[in-house]
């Protein structure tokens, strides 16, 4: 595969693509879970937004008003914080206004995400993290093809526990496999529903469907986040998630399936 002499990834050590078989079952709110949970074990990462419909990372980090500047080598991402350790590209920055709907048809879809690829000086990274459209759209399959010649490090699918989300992440593993990318695990969220009063965890829907899929399908079950009300309110009221996110229920889980991440590029280096 002909890879251009000093890409924009060059730097970039990890790609995780998380991924789904449909859409609403929060892989943005995972993506950016996984991004917090990385840096606090000391990685810099870095987020690229291709849903091209729902746009979501720029606001769960309250960076929906700025601004991208291109620099010599491209588009130049957003940086969250101060120290500069998460940085963000996303469709949203690129929208005249937030509102805009991004009507277009395939060919112009799959040319932005290519360039989209290509062209945002990241500089040096130990994740990407790849949100991406849901289903196994057109775009979808444009995202795998444009990153496949930087070997990702894998996918991550999310789903939540009810059958009818298995059914869709059934298909998207079999899209993997057709796609030469590998599962890293499969993430059950909103696996149950964590009470602000009590803490008592309560499975509002079934629970289990991503475990019994994750075996089914011999990949690994990285685990369960619960819905954790009080960080959703967080996001809702724009309150800082970076800062909330440690103290909430979802984070063990998240800690626990970055741990499992880590160890894995650890075997896969050594």
């Amino acid at each position: 595969s002909f890879l251009p002499e000093r890409s924009n990834l060059a730097g970039v050590r990890h790609i995780l693509l998380v991924l789904s078989g449909k859409g609403g079952v929060g892989k943005s709110t995972i993506a950016t879970e996984l991004a917090l949970s990385l840096r606090h074990s000391g990685k810099k990462v870095g987020i690229l937004d291709v849903d091209l419909c729902g746009p979501s990372i720029p606001r769960m980090f309250r960076a929906q008003d700025n601004d991208v500047h291109q620099c010599d080598s491209g588009w130049v991402p957003v940086f969250v914080d101060q120290d500069k350790s998460i940085s963000l590209m996303s469709i949203g920055f690129l929208l005249e206004k937030p509102d805009d709907a991004v009507v277009w048809r395939g060919p112009k879809k799959n040319a932005l995400i290519k360039q989209f690829v290509a062209d945002v000086a990241w500089g040096d990274l130990d994740f990407l993290i790849v949100d991406t459209p849901p289903g196994t759209s057109d775009e979808h399959i444009s995202t795998v093809e444009a990153l496949r010649p930087y070997k990702p490090l894998g996918a991550i699918l999310v789903t939540t526990p009810q059958a009818v989300s298995v059914g869709d992440v059934r298909r998207e593993l079999t899209f993997c496999k057709k796609t030469g990318l590998r599962v890293l695990g499969i993430v059950e969220n909103m696996s149950g529903f964590v009470c602000p009063h009590c803490s008592e965890c309560t499975n509002i829907f079934s629970k289990g469907g991503g475990e019994e899929l994750a075996k089914h399908a011999g990949v690994p079950f990285l685990g369960c986040v619960p819905l954790d009300p009080q960080l959703s309110q967080s996001l809702e009221e724009g309150r800082d998630f970076i800062q909330e996110f440690p103290k909430s229920s979802a984070f063990p889980a998240l800690a626990h399936i970055t741990q499992q991440i880590l160890d894995g590029t650890l075997q896969r280096s050594s």
